[in-house]
């Protein structure tokens, strides 16, 4: 498993948002990344279960990502997202969430992510449509100061 960079303020993947998801995602094959998670109570919509825009916002995240592997980002900007919320998700039980690239002409892909429960219910899933996103945007990134890197398990940065 290839861990991927995070950033330190993305409300999904950001170690030093504080009010943020902090995923941490990993490549575990060529085009499909994973991340393990328990929500916390406090994105829950009704007692017991995930807000669906936060369970969007996972789908979104790891679909973008699973076009970033072998140590190389690709940023890409989610263009379409069509989200199937099969069963509720619960907070505070650890679930598993999965990003699959699809086709890709190289300025445009399409990818899959699911939200599974530990017992490997499929409790949310999304299909993208992801698009670079443009040159000019990146060029001018200062991703030092984005706190954009791998960040160990451990570290945390507020």
């Amino acid at each position: 498993m290839i861990k991927q960079p995070a950033s330190r303020s993305c409300f999904v993947c950001g170690r030093g948002n504080l009010h943020g998801l902090k995923l941490a995602f990993y490549e575990t094959a060529p085009g499909e990344v994973t991340a393990n998670y328990t929500v916390p109570a406090h994105y829950q919509s009704y007692p017991g279960v995930t807000h669906g825009g936060v369970v969007a916002a996972m789908l979104d995240e790891v679909t973008g990502r699973s076009f970033s592997h072998s140590g190389e980002t690709r940023f890409m900007v989610t263009a379409k997202l069509e989200i199937r919320y099969r069963k509720p998700v619960p907070v505070g039980q650890p679930l598993r969430i999965v990003g699959h690239a699809g086709n890709d002409n190289g300025h445009v892909g399409h990818a899959h992510g699911e939200i599974y429960s530990m017992d490997g219910v499929v409790l949310a899933e999304a299909d993208a449509v992801l698009v670079d996103l443009p040159e000019d945007v990146i060029s001018d990134a200062d991703f030092e100061a984005l706190g954009w890197k791998v960040y160990p398990d451990e570290e945390e940065t507020v």
